[in-house]
């Protein structure tokens, strides 16, 4: 089974297409030649950052670029907390899980008091969001008996050899399992007056049929609950709970993909889940946890975790270690004291609101939808079809790059602005986002 869709393509540089100069060039084969094939660059004209501050990248000539799509910084570049707190632990003690410390078992009382009612009772860490869901996938399938995963149509889960195997938005490159059913995307926008709930529901229960038919026992159901990869899909509030109860009536777990959305992103909880009322099994969280320090992990109930727990060893030599668990309860303090989640909500609606109205003038917006600091701009061909317009998207976003403004791309049509800004933007720097995106869309031209 296979997609056409691969996001990694989707605002990626492309040798030949643009002029990039001579220094540039010279940085780029020398980057090939160093590191190989497989990485990626973004934008038609790559770029080259020396230093980062706030919200701020910064070039070596001093130019200044408005990050307005780095999710691994949530709390922006160099925040000077977390470099205090790292800086302060590296230089006490560096160690791993298999000592005792207090740093981690800090850091976890935090967390599972952020999740309160979800019967979510344990900790554990990894490095990346990729090996937190790898782990996870790994306890359902034990605390099932079951291999089968569901997904949607573009998600993005990760790059382990598992995980990959779930995570349709790598492209054709990359085979899907035998063991994997996709289910459609819960677009509002092309929901056609359907009950999207509803819907989602009917599909997930088609797909957990589909698995038993076939021999395949299910053992979950992990969405990203803002349905990033698949065009930033919010809402409404509420529709994942038929899908989570159908999940859990056929024995398998849910698992929510925190690493997107979580962190106060959505401005209304910690979590994106939270906002559906739904109990997840598991919670995996990742890129914001550690503000750039390489801190990942998840929270299980003490039942999805129990026959793990007994069956197997679990130690991952950096995982947990005193500065990442340091820097990450840096970033909890820094979203506490600070108010982020409240300040994503305000600003989040600035720039909402803002791009809303671009709309009346810009016919290529054909949907704008939000949740706090994380808003999609759905550029269709004409209102009326709602055909997405890719190659619109494409000018849209390195123009904006351009003007100084980085955002990039997502969706199956390719064709929705994701801006995920830091979760300290400005309302002045939100203004900037929307300033921008009106100036680029007003020069580009469709393509498709």
């Amino acid at each position: 089974m296979k997609t056409t869709t691969d996001l990694n393509m989707v605002n990626a540089y492309v040798p030949g297409r643009a002029d990039v100069g001579p220094a540039t060039a010279a940085m780029i084969a020398r980057r090939d030649a160093l590191l190989g094939p497989a990485y990626r660059l973004m934008y038609e004209r790559p770029l080259h950052i020396v230093r980062g501050e706030g919200a701020w990248l910064i070039d070596p000539q001093g130019r200044r670029y408005l990050d307005a799509y780095n999710n691994v910084t949530s709390l922006g570049h160099c925040h000077p907390s977390v470099a205090e707190a790292i800086c302060r632990q590296v230089q006490t003690l560096a160690t791993n899980t298999r000592y005792l410390h207090d740093t981690i078992l800090e850091l976890a009382e935090r967390l599972l008091a952020s999740v309160p009612g979800t019967g979510l009772a344990h900790l554990m860490l990894t490095c990346t969001g990729s090996e937190a869901n790898d782990l996870a996938y790994r306890i359902a399938k034990v605390r099932t008996g079951g291999t089968g995963v569901i997904v949607t149509e573009t998600a993005y889960h990760g790059i382990t050899d598992a995980v990959s195997k779930f995570s349709p938005s790598l492209g054709v490159s990359v085979d899907l399992g035998a063991h994997v059913r996709l289910v459609p995307a819960p677009r509002l926008y092309h929901a056609e007056g359907s009950d999207l709930a509803e819907r989602f529901t009917r599909d997930v229960e088609a797909a957990i049929a589909d698995l038993r038919r076939h021999g395949i026992k299910p053992a979950a159901l992990i969405v990203d609950s803002l349905f990033t990869s698949d065009g930033i899909l919010p809402g409404p509030a509420g529709f994942l709970k038929g899908a989570v109860d159908a999940i859990k009536r056929a024995g398998g777990l849910f698992i929510a993909d925190e690493v997107q959305p979580g962190f106060g992103r959505t401005g209304e909880h910690l979590w994106g889940f939270q906002r559906h009322g739904v109990v997840p099994d598991i919670v995996t969280m990742g890129k914001p946890m550690g503000n750039g320090q390489p801190i990942a992990g998840l929270l299980a109930t003490a039942d999805a975790l129990a026959e793990f727990g007994k069956s197997s060893r679990y130690f991952n030599t950096f995982a947990g270690n005193t500065v990442s668990c340091a820097a990450a309860l840096a970033v909890l303090d820094t979203i506490e004291r600070d108010r982020l989640v409240q300040h994503a909500a305000k600003v989040g609606k600035i720039l909402r609101d803002g791009i809303a109205a671009l709309a009346g003038r810009h016919e290529a917006i054909g949907d704008v939808r939000d949740a706090g600091l994380f808003v999609g701009v759905e550029l269709v061909r004409d209102r009326a079809s709602r055909a997405p317009d890719r190659g619109l998207t494409s000018q849209v976003v390195n123009r904006m790059r351009d003007k100084g403004v980085l955002i990039s791309a997502c969706a199956m049509g390719h064709n929705v602005l994701k801006i995920r800004p830091p979760l300290v933007l400005s309302a002045d720097q939100a203004g900037q986002v929307i300033t921008a995106l009106d100036e680029a869309l007003g020069e580009a031209q469709s393509t498709d």
